[in-house]
């Protein structure tokens, strides 16, 4: 066996010895806790790994994303459909789920006093019930590969997200424009990311102001890093809408393996149960 061959099988053995043994350790903490332990013991490989040049480094925007995640454009072809299965959905918006009740303890406080709804496909597995009442764009995120998480972000208007930071560095959140108010003539609707590293290690949220701006469009998409600061604004009289999608960030073999297995350990928390009862929408 060339050394090679033997540190990779190293590193993938280590890896699920250490993806399980956090995965024990997961089960006996607290929300608050888990939330520390993920961005401070497994995030802190991925960045370990983004030192050494072994991972690359995300930029704060990726335009080029349809090359990693050629998938998609499947969703971007079928942006008609999303957007009449979403105003459909918007007649019975007061129904639909508040952010807060989504993210329990693992988010950031302050970003959810927004008035901001949510409509979920998928939290870990797909909430059947609600794929039901969409089913044309239930039927492509289906059909795309590394789907952990899929929803319709909806925004009231003039409504500000607050700056924070993501907690796992295993995703890339994609955002599709679905309702956007004027197409977005104005630039009154944005999203904001700073992919400085040495800001973000200052973990100053003012600092946000340096960042890179996105102008969402109808029908357009943008793949981001969301661990990086970041902040958003519906600046408009109009409600906003995006599908929001976090798929599993790429990387090599070895780590990917390891990513995997955190994943598959994280929604298995009883945490994820509440969340997706929560995200039921009933009449």
């Amino acid at each position: 066996m060339n050394i090679s061959l033997a540190i990779l099988l190293f590193l993938i053995g280590f890896g699920g010895l250490a993806a399980f043994g956090i995965g024990r350790k997961l089960s006996s903490l607290s929300n608050k806790e888990k939330k520390a332990l993920v961005k401070q013991t497994i995030n802190g490989i991925f960045v370990r790994f983004e030192a050494r040049g072994w991972l690359p480094r995300t930029p704060a925007f990726d335009p080029d994303y349809l090359a990693t995640y050629p998938a998609m454009a499947r969703l971007e072809a079928a942006y008609p459909d999303v957007r009449d299965e979403c105003l459909a959905l918007l007649e019975i918006k007061d129904k639909l789920t508040d952010m807060s009740a989504m993210g329990g303890s693992y988010t950031q406080q302050g970003i959810h006093t927004a008035r901001w709804k949510t409509f979920v496909f998928k939290s870990g597995q797909f909430i059947e019930e609600n794929c039901a009442r969409c089913p044309k764009t239930a039927a492509v995120l289906r059909g795309i590969p590394g789907v952990y998480t899929a929803f319709f972000s909806v925004l009231d208007p003039h409504q500000e997200i607050t700056p924070h930071w993501g907690y796992y560095k295993g995703f890339l959140r994609y955002h599709l424009g679905v309702v956007i108010p004027n197409d977005n003539e104005d630039r009154s609707c944005w999203l904001r990311v700073n992919g400085d590293p040495e800001d973000n290690a200052r973990r100053d949220p003012k600092l946000v102001e340096k960042g890179m701006t996105y102008y969402w469009k109808n029908g357009e998409g943008i793949v981001f890093d969301d661990n990086y600061l970041h902040d958003a604004k519906n600046g408009s009289d109009q409600i906003r809408v995006v599908l929001w999608v976090d798929l599993r960030r790429k990387m090599p073999f070895y780590l990917q393996a390891f990513n995997m297995l955190c994943l598959a350990l994280a929604y298995r928390d009883s945490s994820l149960k509440k969340i997706q009862k929560n995200a039921l929408v009933t009449d």
